[in-house]
């Protein structure tokens, strides 16, 4: 989502089109309501959901990997995560869908340990659209510090919610700390993000072939500013 990822050179800032205040006021606010809202009408058909899951066909013989249970990176320091990070490709999702342009999320650590999320990307008309939220970590068993994340960007007031808070998992980090695989564990949402503004072509590609090994339906997948 994805969890979305202020590296850019300043002579790129000075290019950039003009911030309007209000409509990026307007777009979070909505953003965050659309959040609430799906995640209440999540929580209320989950019972009917579960009924229906269970009658529908397994993954195809050909993709076991669908079966098994995500692993994320461990340990991952979030101090070295911190920072901005430049989308380089994503599974569609309803969150990005006025996203025309660059994707980044800019990390913050804060004091409690949790993370300000800063995510914004270009619309259509070349203006901005900006969310804040909030990343904690999810203790993993036997994993101390597990790249199991969820991220937030209701109102904190909301944030009691568990239906509030998206699953952010790191399935993939190099040791430098320049790519990564973000993922969700029902493989429905994924990011490929670096430090880079842009990634190399061969270096994209890997990433995605390490996707679709886990299971993710990376034929899908759009490519960020290419």
């Amino acid at each position: 989502m994805p969890l979305r990822h202020r590296s850019a050179a300043a002579a790129a800032a000075s290019r950039a089109p003009s911030f309007d205040d209000r409509r990026t006021s307007h777009a979070i606010g909505t953003l965050a309501t659309a959040f609430v809202v799906g995640g209440v009408a999540t929580w209320i058909a989950m019972g009917a959901g579960r009924t229906g899951r269970a009658q529908l066909p397994g993954p195809p013989d050909g993709a076991p990997l669908m079966r098994a249970p995500l692993q994320v990176v461990a340990p991952v320091d979030l101090q070295r995560y911190a920072g901005i990070w430049h989308e380089q490709a994503r599974l569609p999702n309803r969150f990005q869908k006025q996203c025309a342009g660059p994707v980044s999320a800019e990390y913050t650590l804060q004091p409690d340990g949790t993370m300000q999320v800063l995510n914004r990307c270009v619309r259509p008309d070349g203006n901005f659209d900006e969310a804040v939220g909030t990343a904690r970590v999810v203790p993993v068993a036997g994993q101390p510090g597990a790249g199991r994340l969820e991220v937030r960007f209701a109102p904190s007031w909301l944030s009691w919610l568990p239906m509030v808070w998206g699953d952010y998992w790191i399935l993939k980090l190099d040791r430098d700390y320049q790519v990564a695989l973000v993922g969700t564990p029902d493989r429905q949402y994924l990011w490929v993000l670096s430090r880079a503004p842009r990634l190399e072509d061969d270096a994209l590609q890997a990433e995605l072939d390490y996707a679709a090994s886990l299971g993710f339906d990376t034929s899908k997948v759009v490519l960020t500013g290419r």
